[in-house]
């Protein structure tokens, strides 16, 4: 029976784990945290990625755990409405079909999914990896040495397991031009199942009330020529970058900023893109937002990630070798990958345009599209018809 290391236990990695148990594969995860890590803001399952989770078993959980956004208010920089439109017309889904769950409640399925039958390595991370022709050594940041046959790493955009094997993140991280900021905050608007998104050029600040709840989750989003890496491992800088940015505004944006300040779940982060020549080096490959990260303006993150651990698992079951099941994996799902990264391109966020002109434009095409109902799924959600595997 053949080992694999795989390193995260957010999206990627258990779904992973899930099929490679389901073909025979004896398993680990290790996670940097100490447990597993959740969240409450809203993620999307669209297309081919829920024909994985209903191969899977998931989808009656999941469709019970749906949020089901009613709508999505776009506001002037006074408050008041531009358009209210439907989720799915803005994301090119379907409405009644695609999935909006807490991300959470996906986490905690697929942890679910796999407790009883994979192992677990929470607070912990790969510190050396040595790739050989009999298997990986692995030396873990607690000091505990092990090898495996083969290592996967579902590590996020920030993956340490491709810096270990392809290098430093940089020369792979392909910026967008936005930075993010997400946080929790009291919902004294009194939303319930809605978004409200408020504008000026350059800048927004969406606010998401999941189901009734006492609270929301606030985002406020920049653009911003370059990265800002001297921020991304210091959180007083960040909450002193975010208010600077926003300092002017009006509406409900100071209240925002005063959340931001003293939220214990801020996240922040640049909308960026992960492209790689190619996904795999001698016995290690990626999986997710290390090999592929679309960002989150595709809305396509989680569905990439759970459509890419279907597919490596099933060309590692079948195929002879790990090196022919790696190269198959990448030639069947790199397309599918692509069209979806495709969805966004630097500096156009059409949520979030830069210029005047930009926002104009856009908030015309929002009053057009309130009075359309969603029902046409974008050609890329579903780009990839899911083979069935038979383990070799």
């Amino acid at each position: 029976m053949s080992t694999v290391l795989i390193s995260g236990a957010s999206i990627a990695g258990p779904a992973l784990a899930y099929w490679l148990h389901h073909y025979g594969f004896d398993v680990t995860i290790v996670e940097k945290a100490d447990t597993l890590r959740g969240g409450g803001y809203p993620i999307d399952i669209r297309g081919t990625a829920l024909d994985v989770v209903e191969r899977m078993g998931l989808l009656p959980e999941l469709r019970a755990a749906h949020i089901g956004t009613r709508r999505l208010t776009f506001v002037n920089p006074d408050g008041s409405p531009i358009a209210s439109v439907n989720p799915e017309a803005l994301a090119g889904g379907v409405e009644g079909l695609d999935l909006e769950v807490p991300r959470g409640d996906l986490t905690k399925a697929l942890y679910a999914a796999v407790r009883d039958d994979v192992e677990f390595l929470f607070n912990d991370s790969i510190a050396t990896l040595d790739d050989h022709a009999d298997g990986v050594d692995i030396t873990f940041r607690s000091g505990t040495r092990r090898t495996f046959d083969l290592v996967i790493g579902a590590d996020g955009l920030h993956s340490g397991v491709r810096a270990l094997i392809f290098g430093p993140e940089e020369q792979f991280h392909h910026y967008l031009g936005y930075c993010f900021a997400g946080f929790t905050m009291h919902n004294d608007l009194g939303l319930s199942h809605e978004g409200v998104i408020w504008n000026v050029p350059g800048r927004g600040a969406p606010l998401y009330a999941v189901g009734d709840s006492e609270n929301i989750h606030g985002f406020l989003t920049f653009a911003r020529a370059d990265p800002p890496f001297y921020a991304f491992r210091d959180p007083a800088a960040q909450r002193d970058l975010i208010a600077s940015v926003f300092a002017d505004d009006g509406w409900e944006i100071p209240r925002m900023v005063s959340a931001m300040r003293t939220a214990d779940d801020l996240f922040f982060d640049v909308v960026s893109q992960i492209r790689l020549p190619r996904w795999s080096a001698g016995r290690v490959a990626l999986v997710g937002d290390a090999a592929y990260a679309p960002s989150f303006l595709t809305g396509q993150g989680s569905s990439l990630a759970l459509v890419g651990a279907y597919m490596l698992a099933g060309e590692l079951a079948t195929n002879a070798d790990h090196t022919s099941a790696f190269t198959a994996y990448e030639q069947a799902t790199r397309s599918f990958v692509e069209q979806n990264q495709a969805l966004v391109s630097e500096g156009d966020a059409a949520m979030f345009p830069r210029t005047a002109e930009a926002l104009a434009q856009r908030n015309a095409a929002l009053r057009e599209l309130s009075t359309l109902r969603a029902d046409t799924a974008h050609p890329a959600h579903n780009a990839l018809r899911l083979p069935a595997f038979t383990a070799s």
